[in-house]
Protein backbone atom coordinates (compact mmCIF):
# COMPACT_ATOMS: atom_id res chain seq x y z
CA UNK A 1 0.00 0.00 0.00
CA UNK A 2 2.77 2.58 0.85
CA UNK A 3 4.52 1.71 -2.62
CA UNK A 4 1.44 2.17 -4.05
CA UNK A 5 0.72 5.63 -2.19
CA UNK A 6 4.07 6.25 -3.16
CA UNK A 7 3.53 6.36 -7.01
CA UNK A 8 0.39 7.96 -6.51
CA UNK A 9 0.55 10.74 -4.19
CA UNK A 10 -2.61 12.56 -4.87
CA UNK A 11 -4.76 9.79 -3.19
CA UNK A 12 -3.35 10.48 0.18
CA UNK A 13 -2.63 14.23 -0.12
CA UNK A 14 -6.05 15.57 -2.00
CA UNK A 15 -7.81 13.84 0.57
CA UNK A 16 -5.85 15.46 3.47
CA UNK A 17 -5.84 18.60 1.86
CA UNK A 18 -9.71 18.58 1.33
CA UNK A 19 -9.90 17.94 5.00
CA UNK A 20 -7.48 20.52 6.37
CA UNK A 21 -9.49 22.84 4.87
CA UNK A 22 -12.81 22.08 5.16
CA UNK A 23 -11.51 22.52 8.86
CA UNK A 24 -9.46 25.31 8.53
CA UNK A 25 -11.71 27.60 6.68
CA UNK A 26 -14.90 25.90 6.84
CA UNK A 27 -17.20 23.33 4.23
CA UNK A 28 -19.10 26.53 2.61
CA UNK A 29 -15.91 28.59 1.94
CA UNK A 30 -14.31 25.24 0.40
CA UNK A 31 -17.38 24.59 -1.61
CA UNK A 32 -17.23 27.71 -2.96
CA UNK A 33 -13.89 27.97 -3.85
CA UNK A 34 -13.86 24.08 -5.58
CA UNK A 35 -17.25 25.82 -7.73
CA UNK A 36 -15.41 28.55 -8.91
CA UNK A 37 -11.94 26.33 -10.20
CA UNK A 38 -14.58 24.24 -11.90
CA UNK A 39 -16.18 27.54 -13.51
CA UNK A 40 -12.43 28.83 -14.51
CA UNK A 41 -11.90 25.57 -16.11
CA UNK A 42 -15.10 25.05 -18.11
CA UNK A 43 -14.67 28.48 -19.09
CA UNK A 44 -11.20 28.71 -19.73
CA UNK A 45 -11.79 26.12 -21.87
CA UNK A 46 -14.38 27.79 -24.24
CA UNK A 47 -13.06 31.35 -24.25
CA UNK A 48 -9.65 29.87 -25.14
CA UNK A 49 -9.03 26.28 -26.45
CA UNK A 50 -5.70 26.76 -27.55
CA UNK A 51 -4.07 27.46 -24.63
CA UNK A 52 -6.22 24.78 -22.36
CA UNK A 53 -6.00 22.25 -24.32
CA UNK A 54 -2.00 22.79 -23.75
CA UNK A 55 -2.07 23.61 -20.02
CA UNK A 56 -4.94 21.31 -18.63
CA UNK A 57 -6.63 19.37 -20.95
CA UNK A 58 -3.72 16.57 -21.23
CA UNK A 59 -3.61 16.22 -17.61
CA UNK A 60 -7.40 15.85 -17.28
CA UNK A 61 -7.45 13.40 -19.89
CA UNK A 62 -4.54 11.46 -18.66
CA UNK A 63 -6.32 10.89 -15.13
CA UNK A 64 -9.60 10.29 -16.55
CA UNK A 65 -8.08 7.52 -19.17
CA UNK A 66 -5.83 5.88 -16.74
CA UNK A 67 -8.13 5.44 -14.03
CA UNK A 68 -11.12 4.36 -16.10
CA UNK A 69 -9.76 2.46 -19.80
CA UNK A 70 -6.96 0.94 -18.49
CA UNK A 71 -8.10 0.49 -15.12
CA UNK A 72 -9.85 -2.46 -13.24
CA UNK A 73 -12.06 -4.48 -14.42
CA UNK A 74 -12.04 -2.73 -18.32
CA UNK A 75 -8.68 -3.24 -18.80
CA UNK A 76 -8.52 -6.71 -17.48
CA UNK A 77 -11.31 -8.37 -19.52
CA UNK A 78 -9.71 -6.83 -22.50
CA UNK A 79 -6.74 -8.68 -21.65
CA UNK A 80 -8.11 -11.88 -20.61
CA UNK A 81 -10.39 -11.70 -24.00
CA UNK A 82 -6.77 -11.26 -26.11
CA UNK A 83 -5.22 -13.63 -23.96
CA UNK A 84 -2.63 -11.36 -23.02
CA UNK A 85 -2.77 -12.21 -19.24
CA UNK A 86 -1.21 -15.62 -17.54
CA UNK A 87 -2.30 -17.69 -14.74
CA UNK A 88 0.31 -18.70 -12.04
CA UNK A 89 1.51 -22.01 -11.83
CA UNK A 90 1.77 -22.09 -8.23
CA UNK A 91 -1.10 -20.55 -6.82
CA UNK A 92 -3.37 -20.54 -10.10
CA UNK A 93 -3.63 -16.61 -10.01
CA UNK A 94 -4.88 -14.99 -12.92
CA UNK A 95 -1.76 -12.14 -13.64
CA UNK A 96 -2.53 -8.98 -15.70
CA UNK A 97 -0.25 -6.46 -17.12
CA UNK A 98 -0.37 -3.43 -15.28
CA UNK A 99 -0.19 -0.15 -17.13
CA UNK A 100 2.14 2.21 -15.31
CA UNK A 101 2.08 5.24 -17.24
CA UNK A 102 -0.79 6.71 -18.85
CA UNK A 103 -0.25 10.39 -21.53
CA UNK A 104 -2.88 11.53 -23.48
CA UNK A 105 -1.56 14.61 -24.36
CA UNK A 106 -3.66 14.70 -27.62
CA UNK A 107 -7.61 13.67 -27.82
CA UNK A 108 -6.80 10.65 -30.06
CA UNK A 109 -3.24 9.40 -29.14
CA UNK A 110 -2.75 7.83 -25.51
CA UNK A 111 0.40 5.89 -25.03
CA UNK A 112 1.00 3.79 -22.16
CA UNK A 113 3.93 2.15 -20.09
CA UNK A 114 2.84 -1.61 -19.59
CA UNK A 115 4.45 -3.91 -17.24
CA UNK A 116 4.48 -7.44 -18.58
CA UNK A 117 3.89 -10.36 -17.19
CA UNK A 118 6.68 -12.84 -16.93
CA UNK A 119 6.85 -15.33 -19.49
CA UNK A 120 5.59 -12.62 -21.94
CA UNK A 121 7.78 -11.01 -24.56
CA UNK A 122 7.35 -7.93 -27.13
CA UNK A 123 6.38 -11.00 -30.08
CA UNK A 124 3.54 -11.92 -27.67
CA UNK A 125 2.07 -8.08 -27.71
CA UNK A 126 2.57 -7.40 -31.24
CA UNK A 127 0.89 -11.08 -32.63
CA UNK A 128 -1.76 -9.01 -30.51
CA UNK A 129 -2.06 -5.93 -31.76
CA UNK A 130 -5.22 -5.92 -34.18
CA UNK A 131 -7.23 -8.10 -31.67
CA UNK A 132 -6.30 -5.43 -28.56
CA UNK A 133 -7.25 -2.96 -30.81
CA UNK A 134 -10.34 -4.18 -32.09
CA UNK A 135 -11.04 -4.69 -28.18
CA UNK A 136 -10.53 -1.33 -26.95
CA UNK A 137 -12.55 -0.34 -30.12
CA UNK A 138 -9.66 1.96 -31.85
CA UNK A 139 -8.20 2.41 -34.66
CA UNK A 140 -4.29 1.42 -34.40
CA UNK A 141 -2.54 0.09 -31.72
CA UNK A 142 1.48 0.49 -32.15
CA UNK A 143 3.78 -1.96 -29.22
CA UNK A 144 7.53 -1.17 -28.80
CA UNK A 145 10.04 -2.23 -26.15
CA UNK A 146 10.52 0.25 -24.16
CA UNK A 147 13.54 -1.34 -21.31
CA UNK A 148 13.24 -5.40 -20.37
CA UNK A 149 9.59 -6.13 -18.96
CA UNK A 150 8.38 -2.78 -20.01
CA UNK A 151 6.82 -2.04 -22.99
CA UNK A 152 5.80 1.51 -24.63
CA UNK A 153 1.92 1.29 -26.45
CA UNK A 154 0.30 3.61 -29.40
CA UNK A 155 -3.05 3.76 -28.94
CA UNK A 156 -4.85 5.74 -31.66
CA UNK A 157 -8.20 6.02 -30.96
CA UNK A 158 -9.51 7.83 -34.12
CA UNK A 159 -7.75 9.10 -37.44
CA UNK A 160 -6.19 12.60 -36.01
CA UNK A 161 -6.33 13.88 -39.88
CA UNK A 162 -9.79 14.76 -41.04
CA UNK A 163 -9.41 17.59 -43.34
CA UNK A 164 -6.66 18.34 -45.70
CA UNK A 165 -3.50 20.44 -44.64
CA UNK A 166 -2.53 23.48 -47.15
CA UNK A 167 0.87 24.01 -47.91
CA UNK A 168 3.79 24.48 -46.01
CA UNK A 169 4.08 28.53 -45.90
CA UNK A 170 7.08 30.08 -47.48
CA UNK A 171 9.34 31.63 -45.48
CA UNK A 172 9.93 34.99 -45.32
CA UNK A 173 13.35 34.89 -45.42
CA UNK A 174 16.64 33.02 -45.43
CA UNK A 175 17.06 33.39 -41.77
CA UNK A 176 13.37 31.39 -41.55
CA UNK A 177 14.92 28.18 -42.88
CA UNK A 178 16.54 25.02 -41.40
CA UNK A 179 17.47 22.83 -43.74
CA UNK A 180 18.05 20.06 -40.96
CA UNK A 181 13.92 20.64 -40.33
CA UNK A 182 12.09 21.56 -43.13
CA UNK A 183 8.36 21.61 -41.89
CA UNK A 184 5.97 20.06 -44.61
CA UNK A 185 2.93 18.88 -42.15
CA UNK A 186 1.97 17.70 -39.20
CA UNK A 187 1.99 14.46 -36.84
CA UNK A 188 -0.37 12.76 -35.25
CA UNK A 189 0.47 14.54 -32.03
CA UNK A 190 -0.27 17.86 -33.70
CA UNK A 191 3.42 18.60 -34.11
CA UNK A 192 5.38 19.91 -37.13
CA UNK A 193 6.10 17.07 -39.43
CA UNK A 194 9.90 17.90 -40.52
CA UNK A 195 12.40 16.62 -42.84
CA UNK A 196 16.10 16.96 -43.00
CA UNK A 197 17.93 18.16 -46.50
CA UNK A 198 21.43 18.51 -45.30
CA UNK A 199 23.81 16.68 -42.67
CA UNK A 200 24.20 13.61 -44.76
CA UNK A 201 20.43 12.85 -44.69
CA UNK A 202 18.89 11.64 -47.99
CA UNK A 203 15.28 10.97 -47.93
CA UNK A 204 12.84 8.55 -49.44
CA UNK A 205 9.55 9.05 -49.97
CA UNK A 206 7.38 6.00 -50.91
CA UNK A 207 3.61 6.35 -51.96
CA UNK A 208 1.31 4.58 -54.54
CA UNK A 209 0.30 6.69 -57.39
CA UNK A 210 -2.53 9.68 -55.89
CA UNK A 211 -1.28 8.68 -52.40
CA UNK A 212 0.82 12.66 -52.25
CA UNK A 213 4.22 12.26 -53.25
CA UNK A 214 3.91 15.38 -55.22
CA UNK A 215 3.18 17.08 -51.72
CA UNK A 216 6.13 15.88 -50.44
CA UNK A 217 8.32 17.04 -52.78
CA UNK A 218 6.63 20.55 -53.67
CA UNK A 219 6.44 21.03 -49.99
CA UNK A 220 10.42 20.39 -49.62
CA UNK A 221 10.91 23.35 -52.30
CA UNK A 222 8.30 25.32 -50.84
CA UNK A 223 9.81 25.00 -47.03
CA UNK A 224 13.17 26.23 -48.53
CA UNK A 225 11.94 28.75 -51.20
CA UNK A 226 13.97 31.88 -49.94
CA UNK A 227 17.35 29.96 -50.10
CA UNK A 228 16.82 28.79 -53.74
CA UNK A 229 16.16 32.55 -54.65
CA UNK A 230 18.74 33.64 -52.95
CA UNK A 231 21.41 30.63 -54.70
CA UNK A 232 21.96 29.12 -51.15
CA UNK A 233 20.45 25.86 -52.29
CA UNK A 234 20.56 25.10 -56.42
CA UNK A 235 18.04 22.22 -57.05
CA UNK A 236 19.12 19.82 -59.47
CA UNK A 237 15.80 18.07 -60.71
CA UNK A 238 14.85 14.46 -62.23
CA UNK A 239 11.86 13.95 -63.68
CA UNK A 240 11.61 11.12 -65.81
CA UNK A 241 8.17 11.41 -66.57
CA UNK A 242 8.52 13.71 -69.24
CA UNK A 243 8.56 16.44 -67.22
CA UNK A 244 4.54 17.01 -66.78
CA UNK A 245 5.04 16.98 -62.73
CA UNK A 246 8.00 19.73 -62.77
CA UNK A 247 6.86 22.27 -65.74
CA UNK A 248 5.26 24.34 -63.33
CA UNK A 249 7.90 25.34 -61.23
CA UNK A 250 11.12 24.87 -63.99
CA UNK A 251 12.48 28.41 -63.08
CA UNK A 252 13.22 27.17 -59.89
CA UNK A 253 15.84 24.89 -60.96
CA UNK A 254 19.41 24.62 -61.57
CA UNK A 255 19.64 22.12 -63.70
CA UNK A 256 16.24 19.76 -64.92
CA UNK A 257 16.50 16.45 -67.10
CA UNK A 258 13.29 14.46 -68.20
CA UNK A 259 15.68 12.22 -70.05
CA UNK A 260 17.34 9.22 -69.26
CA UNK A 261 19.77 10.39 -71.12
CA UNK A 262 19.83 14.18 -69.71
CA UNK A 263 19.51 12.55 -65.90
CA UNK A 264 23.02 10.32 -66.48
CA UNK A 265 24.90 14.02 -67.62
CA UNK A 266 22.68 15.73 -64.88
CA UNK A 267 24.70 12.79 -62.52
CA UNK A 268 27.87 13.31 -64.18
CA UNK A 269 27.94 17.07 -63.84
CA UNK A 270 27.00 17.01 -59.93
CA UNK A 271 29.49 14.15 -59.10
CA UNK A 272 32.54 16.33 -60.53
CA UNK A 273 31.11 19.44 -59.14
CA UNK A 274 31.22 17.77 -55.64
CA UNK A 275 34.57 16.30 -56.51
CA UNK A 276 35.97 20.13 -57.16
CA UNK A 277 34.24 20.86 -53.98
CA UNK A 278 36.31 18.50 -52.27
CA UNK A 279 39.12 19.69 -53.87
CA UNK A 280 38.59 23.11 -52.77
CA UNK A 281 37.78 22.09 -49.41
CA UNK A 282 41.21 20.13 -48.91
CA UNK A 283 42.62 23.49 -49.74
CA UNK A 284 41.58 25.29 -47.23
CA UNK A 285 42.22 22.42 -45.08
CA UNK A 286 38.55 21.88 -44.07
CA UNK A 287 36.50 19.32 -42.93
CA UNK A 288 32.88 20.74 -43.63
CA UNK A 289 31.52 23.44 -44.80
CA UNK A 290 28.47 25.50 -43.75
CA UNK A 291 25.79 26.35 -46.85
CA UNK A 292 27.06 29.98 -48.15
CA UNK A 293 26.80 31.69 -51.75
CA UNK A 294 30.62 29.82 -51.78
CA UNK A 295 29.36 26.34 -50.94
CA UNK A 296 25.74 26.34 -51.66
CA UNK A 297 24.00 22.95 -50.60
CA UNK A 298 22.99 20.65 -53.84
CA UNK A 299 19.96 19.21 -53.56
CA UNK A 300 18.88 16.51 -56.27
CA UNK A 301 15.20 15.57 -56.21
CA UNK A 302 14.23 12.25 -58.04
CA UNK A 303 10.44 11.76 -59.17
CA UNK A 304 10.09 8.50 -59.85
CA UNK A 305 13.37 7.05 -58.68
CA UNK A 306 12.72 3.59 -60.10
CA UNK A 307 12.66 5.03 -63.74
CA UNK A 308 16.23 6.23 -63.00
CA UNK A 309 17.52 2.57 -61.10
CA UNK A 310 15.22 0.11 -62.70
CA UNK A 311 13.43 0.41 -65.75
CA UNK A 312 16.02 2.11 -67.87
CA UNK A 313 18.64 0.88 -70.27
CA UNK A 314 20.71 -1.56 -68.68
CA UNK A 315 23.82 -0.05 -68.89
CA UNK A 316 22.25 3.42 -68.18
CA UNK A 317 20.76 2.12 -64.90
CA UNK A 318 24.06 0.74 -63.73
CA UNK A 319 25.36 4.29 -64.60
CA UNK A 320 23.04 5.61 -62.38
CA UNK A 321 23.39 3.78 -59.43
CA UNK A 322 27.16 4.51 -59.71
CA UNK A 323 27.01 8.10 -59.75
CA UNK A 324 24.12 7.97 -56.90
CA UNK A 325 26.40 5.89 -54.85
CA UNK A 326 29.24 8.43 -55.31
CA UNK A 327 27.01 10.97 -53.98
CA UNK A 328 25.22 9.96 -51.26
CA UNK A 329 27.74 8.18 -50.05
CA UNK A 330 30.56 11.52 -50.47
CA UNK A 331 28.18 13.78 -50.42
CA UNK A 332 27.87 14.51 -46.36
CA UNK A 333 30.53 17.01 -46.08
CA UNK A 334 29.89 18.63 -49.19
CA UNK A 335 26.71 19.51 -49.29
CA UNK A 336 25.16 17.46 -51.75
CA UNK A 337 21.81 15.68 -50.92
CA UNK A 338 19.08 13.50 -52.97
CA UNK A 339 15.53 13.09 -52.14
CA UNK A 340 13.94 9.94 -54.37
CA UNK A 341 10.11 9.48 -54.83
CA UNK A 342 8.93 5.99 -55.37
CA UNK A 343 6.08 3.71 -55.74
CA UNK A 344 7.74 0.34 -55.56
CA UNK A 345 10.42 0.19 -52.87
CA UNK A 346 11.87 -2.93 -52.97
CA UNK A 347 15.35 -3.98 -52.98
CA UNK A 348 15.22 -4.78 -56.84
CA UNK A 349 13.77 -1.66 -57.99
CA UNK A 350 15.94 0.41 -55.27
CA UNK A 351 19.53 -1.08 -54.76
CA UNK A 352 20.76 1.95 -52.92
CA UNK A 353 17.72 1.50 -50.77
CA UNK A 354 19.85 1.55 -47.83
CA UNK A 355 21.66 4.33 -48.10
CA UNK A 356 18.55 6.66 -47.61
CA UNK A 357 18.55 7.43 -43.73
CA UNK A 358 15.17 9.33 -43.95
CA UNK A 359 12.16 7.62 -45.06
CA UNK A 360 8.65 8.46 -45.20
CA UNK A 361 6.03 5.81 -46.40
CA UNK A 362 2.84 7.29 -47.32
CA UNK A 363 -0.24 4.85 -48.05
CA UNK A 364 0.97 2.01 -50.32
CA UNK A 365 -0.43 -0.98 -52.02
CA UNK A 366 1.28 -3.97 -50.23
CA UNK A 367 2.31 -4.57 -46.21
CA UNK A 368 5.56 -5.59 -47.66
CA UNK A 369 5.95 -2.08 -48.84
CA UNK A 370 5.71 -0.69 -45.03
CA UNK A 371 8.94 -2.89 -44.13
CA UNK A 372 11.04 -2.25 -47.28
CA UNK A 373 10.92 1.31 -46.48
CA UNK A 374 10.69 1.74 -42.79
CA UNK A 375 12.89 -1.26 -41.42
CA UNK A 376 12.11 -4.53 -40.35
CA UNK A 377 9.32 -4.53 -38.08
CA UNK A 378 7.48 -1.46 -38.33
CA UNK A 379 4.52 -3.30 -39.94
CA UNK A 380 4.13 -5.35 -36.79
CA UNK A 381 4.58 -2.14 -34.63
CA UNK A 382 2.36 -0.55 -35.95
CA UNK A 383 2.59 1.45 -39.40
CA UNK A 384 -0.06 -0.27 -41.21
CA UNK A 385 0.45 2.33 -44.18
CA UNK A 386 -0.94 -0.43 -46.91
CA UNK A 387 -4.33 0.09 -44.86
CA UNK A 388 -4.35 3.70 -45.83
CA UNK A 389 -7.49 4.38 -48.59
CA UNK A 390 -5.75 5.60 -51.95
CA UNK A 391 -8.04 8.45 -52.31
CA UNK A 392 -7.85 12.15 -52.22
CA UNK A 393 -9.23 12.33 -48.87
CA UNK A 394 -6.39 10.27 -47.20
CA UNK A 395 -3.63 11.51 -49.70
CA UNK A 396 -0.05 12.65 -47.74
CA UNK A 397 -1.33 10.57 -44.98
CA UNK A 398 1.39 8.09 -43.89
CA UNK A 399 4.32 6.56 -41.33
CA UNK A 400 7.28 7.62 -40.54
CA UNK A 401 9.71 5.84 -37.75
CA UNK A 402 10.29 8.23 -34.09
CA UNK A 403 14.41 8.19 -33.93
CA UNK A 404 13.94 8.28 -30.21
CA UNK A 405 11.53 5.21 -29.17
CA UNK A 406 11.47 3.58 -32.84
CA UNK A 407 7.73 4.02 -32.89
CA UNK A 408 5.86 4.55 -36.14
CA UNK A 409 4.49 8.14 -36.00
CA UNK A 410 1.41 8.80 -38.65
CA UNK A 411 1.40 11.89 -40.42
CA UNK A 412 0.40 14.01 -42.70
CA UNK A 413 1.74 16.44 -45.00
CA UNK A 414 0.55 19.46 -46.78
CA UNK A 415 -1.73 19.40 -49.96
CA UNK A 416 0.35 21.22 -52.83
CA UNK A 417 -1.80 22.87 -55.18
CA UNK A 418 -1.01 24.14 -58.98
CA UNK A 419 -1.30 27.69 -57.54
CA UNK A 420 0.83 26.43 -55.06
CA UNK A 421 3.61 25.22 -57.12
CA UNK A 422 2.99 28.52 -59.52
CA UNK A 423 3.05 30.60 -56.50
CA UNK A 424 6.56 29.11 -55.59
CA UNK A 425 7.88 29.68 -58.96
CA UNK A 426 7.39 33.31 -58.81
CA UNK A 427 8.37 34.06 -55.69
CA UNK A 428 11.45 31.91 -55.29
CA UNK A 429 13.16 31.66 -58.87
CA UNK A 430 16.70 31.93 -58.51
CA UNK A 431 18.09 35.31 -59.54
CA UNK A 432 19.13 36.09 -62.99
CA UNK A 433 23.01 35.52 -62.56
CA UNK A 434 22.06 32.48 -60.53
CA UNK A 435 20.19 30.48 -63.09
CA UNK A 436 22.51 27.54 -64.89
CA UNK A 437 22.74 26.47 -68.58
CA UNK A 438 21.20 23.58 -69.50
CA UNK A 439 22.47 20.16 -69.23
CA UNK A 440 21.14 18.64 -72.61
CA UNK A 441 19.72 19.69 -75.57
CA UNK A 442 16.32 18.60 -75.31
CA UNK A 443 14.15 18.09 -72.50
CA UNK A 444 16.46 19.99 -70.37
CA UNK A 445 15.85 23.35 -68.73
Amino acid sequence: MLAWLGRHPGFLLVPIALGWSALRFGPVPLGYTLAGLVLITVVWGRAHPASFDRWVAPWLRSMKRRWWDYRGRRWSDVLIDCDLSRDNRRTGELIVPRVDRVRAVTPSIDTLRVRMVRGQDMRTWTDQAEALAHALGVERVAIAKHRPGRLHIVVEREMPFTTALPAPEIPASVQDVNLRALDIGDDEYGQPMTVPVIGGSHLLVAAASGAGKSGAMWGIHRAMGPMIREGLVRVRMIDLKGGTETELGRDLFYRRAITMDDAIELLREAVADMQDTQRRMNEAQLRKVDVSPEFPLDFIPIDELAMLTAYGDRAQVREAIRLLALLMTQGRSSLFSVAGFVQEPSKDIIEVRDLFTARVCLGVTAASHVDMVLGEGALDRGALAHEIPLDEDHAGIGFRMDKGTRLPRRLRIGYTSDADVQELNRLCAPRPHLVSVPVGTEGVA
